[in-house]
């Protein structure tokens, strides 16, 4: 059995509850998480040349996690402000993904490799509108089946800060979970300094196992920035790496039932 430690942290641009910008005090956060796999979102500046705000040669320096090279822009590190690190991963394929709605949102699918487990990553922000967030919902749904059909099957996962707390039938949570998936204690990651919303959120499919899902609530943590991040140990078999998946039949974990 092969596990990794995933996680999906909203940075909020690094700007912390104190309102200073800084990108060293998130880089020792995600140190402290010490993930094989992390989704962050808001990892750039919102606007102008849109550049990225972590220093991503000190944090591989440090913790030994890399940037999943995307071509998003001169300055910018990831794609709509979704980056993701990883460490000791062969990357097979990366797709950026553009996102339905008013806001501009985007996602970032990922095919990585370790030792022959096989594993697929969906990072994503979606919206703060519903009518947008069912919307991208579908589109991720879409995105996972041709990848299926055009690639290959294997597990996936969806990491990410999906805006929803809510699961109900005709919200974004409820699209994704549409098969009655096993549902995992509520985690409450917004706001940092007193979490109660489940915002960000870890999905997935069939054929992984989530282990050990909570938020990251330290300190640090809780002044880094306005989410807290979440994480949980995923585990492949084998066999789980190489039989049929099924990746738009997700497991939610952070959940309300």
């Amino acid at each position: 059995m092969s596990s990794f430690t995933i996680a999906s942290y909203n940075v909020h641009k690094c700007v912390g509850l104190d309102m200073r910008r800084d990108p060293a005090r998130i880089s020792r956060v995600i140190s402290e998480i010490a993930p094989d796999i992390i989704a962050l979102q808001e990892a750039d500046r919102r606007f102008g040349d849109r550049a990225g705000l972590l220093d991503l040669d000190h944090l591989r320096d440090t913790s030994g996690l890399a940037a999943v090279p995307l071509e998003a822009g001169r300055r910018s590190h990831g794609w709509h402000g979704n980056l993701v690190l990883t460490r000791n991963m062969d990357i097979e394929d990366v797709r950026p993904l553009r996102l339905p709605g008013l806001e501009p949102r985007g996602a970032v699918m990922i095919d990585l490799n370790r030792d022959g487990q096989r594993l697929r990553v969906l990072a994503a922000h979606l919206g703060l509108l519903r009518a947008s967030r069912i919307a991208q919902a579908r589109a991720l749904i879409a995105a996972l089946a041709e990848a299926r059909a055009a690639r290959d099957e294997r597990p996936a996962v969806l990491l990410g800060d999906l805006n929803e707390w809510r699961l109900r039938r005709r919200s974004s949570l409820g699209l994704l979970a549409e098969h009655k998936p096993s549902f995992h204690r509520q985690v409450a990651s917004f706001p940092a300094h007193m979490p109660v919303l489940a915002l960000d959120r870890i999905m997935v499919s069939p054929d992984a196992h989530l282990q050990d899902f909570a938020a990251h609530d330290t300190p640090l943590a809780r002044v880094a920035s306005d989410h807290l991040p979440v994480k949980a140990r995923l585990s492949l078999s084998a066999a789980q790496a190489t039989e049929d998946s099924e990746p738009l039949r997700l497991r939610v974990a952070g959940g309300r039932g």
